[in-house]
This record gives structure tokens, C-alpha cells and sequence, in this order.
């Protein structure tokens, strides 16, 4: 199974190829901006290195959000791009189904996990996995911090909003586990994908999945 990946949902651009279970080359930016300018030049990069033409490929990978704007679309249009003219499937992983897949996976199946990401207008998107290896996530959700529900059980916390997020359950007496995954990257973002071709995941388009308007306003408004 050879899956070319890319990610530009965060403050990070990446991609990778995957091939029989492995990364075999990847590549990252960190920045909020520039995901548009990047990430061409990064897919022709790691396809170079893992010494494959995209007419190889058996399927084309991008994170459809929730995140910026901007980054997921420059994203998905080059997924969309890439996949059309490699005659192959293009395939959608959210934020949250990136950043689970990059915990261990004792971690994800013993505990749920929530996805938290900054919507920058003072409230969190929330993505909610129970334990187990191929969990689905319930829908995004856009919530103030007080909104947040208290966890059925024991919640492991990923994404840029997890720290804020800890404190918030902390301070009504409910613990949650801080882990490393804050940005996505493109390796689990394929792992991901390897399981939606294998059937053992929905089936989810690349698209972008916005859950609240984009932060612009129209002349006048």
C-alpha cells in the first residue's frame, strides 16, 4: 500500500509517503502561515526520496479539519490535484483522527481521547474518540471552554488546545493526561488513511469539514 500524505490544517505543513505500513520519507514546516507555498515543493520532495511517481501511488491522503482556512484548502487542493492526475483515491482524515494516530497505541486503547483545537475566537473544537484502535470520532464540536462536558472516564488530550483544556477539566477536579501529539503530521495522517482503503474506517471524501464560518467579514458587513 503506497499513500502519499500532507497536512496544512495547523501551524504546520507536512507530508509524507507511506509505504506497507512504514513511512518511508517525510517532511515538515512549522509556521501558521505559508502552508500554500510549502507543501508543493515538500510532496515533490518526499515522493523523490521514497523513489515513487504519483502514478504509483495507491492513494492520496490530506487532513479536511477542523483547522485554518487557508492551510486546509491549500491542502486539499493539492491532494485533489495530485490524486486526479495519479488516477487514484483521494482520502479525508480529520484533525483529531491525525493527532489520535500519533499517540501509542496502548494509549489510544486504553483511554478516550480528545482532539481540542484553538479556534482563535475563544472557543475549542472539539473531537471526541472512544478507546479502541479504529474508534470513529463523534462530529466536531465548537464550544467555550465552560461548555466543555465532563468525561465519562479517564480522557487523554491532544492538539494546540490541550494544555488550556487540562487546566479548564482541572479546576473542576477532573485529571486528564497531557500528551505530546499538539500538530498534526502527515505519517499518521497516512496511517489513518491505511485503514479507511482497508475498510477498518468510514469512508470520508477530501473535503473540507469547517465547523464554524470562516473568521472573514464581507465589505460592508
Amino acid at each position: 500500500m503506497r499513500i502519499l500524505a500532507m497536512d496544512g490544517a495547523l501551524a504546520r505543513a507536512s507530508a509524507a509517503v507511506w509505504v506497507d505500513g512504514a513511512v518511508r520519507a517525510s517532511a515538515l514546516a512549522e509556521g501558521a502561515r505559508g502552508q500554500a507555498v510549502a507543501l508543493p515543493p515538500m510532496v515533490a520532495r518526499v515522493l523523490a526520496e521514497a523513489g515513487l511517481a504519483a502514478t504509483e501511488l495507491d492513494a492520496v491522503a490530506a487532513v479536511i479539519g477542523p483547522g485554518g482556512f487557508t492551510g486546509l484548502r491549500a491542502a486539499l487542493a493539492l491532494a485533489q490535484g495530485v490524486a486526479l492526475a495519479a488516477g487514484c483515491p483521494a482520502i479525508g482524515v480529520t484533525t483529531g483522527e491525525a493527532l489520535r494516530a500519533a499517540l501509542p497505541p496502548a494509549l489510544r486503547d486504553g483511554v478516550a481521547v480528545w482532539s481540542v483545537i484553538d479556534t482563535r475566537r475563544g472557543r475549542v473544537l472539539l473531537e471526541r474518540f472512544a478507546p479502541g484502535e479504529d474508534a470513529a470520532a463523534a462530529p466536531p464540536q465548537s464550544l467555550a471552554p465552560e461548555e466543555l462536558p465532563d468525561p465519562a472516564g479517564p480522557v487523554a488530550l491532544v492538539g494546540d488546545m490541550a494544555g488550556a483544556v487540562a487546566e479548564a477539566l482541572a479546576a473542576r477536579g477532573i485529571p486528564a493526561r497531557l500528551t505530546g501529539s499538539l500538530l498534526p503530521e502527515a505519517g499518521a495522517v497516512a496511517a489513518v488513511a491505511a485503514l479507511r482503503l482497508a475498510g477498518r474506517l468510514p469512508p470520508r471524501a477530501a473535503l473540507p469539514l469547517y465547523v464554524e464560518p470562516p473568521a472573514v467579514r464581507l465589505p460592508g458587513a
